[in-house]
């Protein structure tokens, strides 16, 4: 599936999107092979550009209108018949393709798997990196159903090479306890008890940090629409003030965000998802000690 990127994201003046003066790249990745409940990740991408149209792109809390950094839309990475192996090795490449032109680099999923691809180019490129992972699940499977790149799978190769700090984890199977790294979890049962969780978390991630959100680490309350939905998560301004907290202190690289799964009869999480990404491009590009 090719998405019409000659068109912009939020409907973007095309000055401040083009891949030589925008700071930020955007990469559509709509793929849900794995998805192993709910299908329809892979309309993702899609839904998350046709409710960018609809944001103000002025963000009050930091005064700022960071499109103005410019965001260049990339053609989307895969189709969604192919399999996992190859579109790890296309995330995988294409990542490499802009790292080396300095860009800030974002992504739009698709099922969980095609954090694998990027996080394994981000660690050829910078030292001292560690991934910030804020999921409902674990994620830790070496293999599910026969394929070690499965939605299941997408963070135990980093959790064999990198810090892998883990928030709003709620379900997981017991096999993934043994590879769990210790004292790096938040689990949500923890987090709802503890003050102090977002200050031991920082304190965790080393200088250079890539952060995957699926977005069930929302309460469904908030983001119904994905695939994999979990009773008791996080809500919206605790999210923000913790990632602000997070890009006030360290570098970050890059980040996506994965398990959009649309529902037309309910697009508040396109929404959501949407104005999470452009918040964290604010963070990313706005000076913190402005507005903090």
């Amino acid at each position: 599936m090719k998405l019409n990127t000659k068109k912009t994201f939020a409907e973007i003046p095309k000055k401040y999107a083009t891949l030589d003066k925008s700071k930020t790249v955007l990469i559509p990745v709509p793929y849900d092979y794995t998805q192993t409940w709910k299908k329809g990740a892979r309309e993702g991408p899609k839904a998350f550009l046709s409710a960018s149209k609809h944001i103000e792109l002025y963000d009050i809390e930091t005064n700022s209108e960071v499109y103005r950094k410019g965001i260049f839309l990339a053609p989307s990475v895969v189709n969604c018949s192919e399999s996992t192996k190859k579109m790890v090795k296309k995330v995988y490449n294409t990542t490499k393709k802009y790292i080396y032109k300095n860009k800030f680099i974002t992504f739009i999923g698709g099922d969980h798997s095609i954090s694998i691809g990027s996080i394994r180019a981000f660690g050829e490129k910078y030292t001292n990196l560690s991934i910030l992972h804020m999921d409902a699940h674990a994620d830790l499977r070496p293999i599910y159903k026969g394929n070690p790149y499965n939605h299941a799978c997408s963070m135990y190769e980093a959790s064999q090479k990198y810090p892998l700090i883990q928030i709003g984890i709620r379900s997981m199977d017991i096999i993934e306890k043994k590879y769990i790294q210790k004292g790096n979890i938040f689990y949500m049962h923890e987090i709802y008890k503890n003050d102090l969780w977002m200050q031991d978390a920082i304190q965790k991630l080393s200088k250079n940090v890539f952060i995957s959100i699926d977005i069930d680490v929302f309460d469904p309350s908030i983001a119904p629409s994905t695939g994999t939905p979990e009773p008791g998560g996080l809500s919206w301004y605790t999210t923000l003030r913790f990632l602000k907290g997070v890009f006030k202190r360290k570098n970050i690289i890059g980040f996506d965000i994965v398990e959009l799964l649309p529902n037309k009869k309910e697009y508040s999480t396109d929404f959501l998802t949407v104005k999470l990404y452009y918040k964290l491009l604010s963070y990313k590009h706005i000076n913190a000690n402005s507005y903090i």
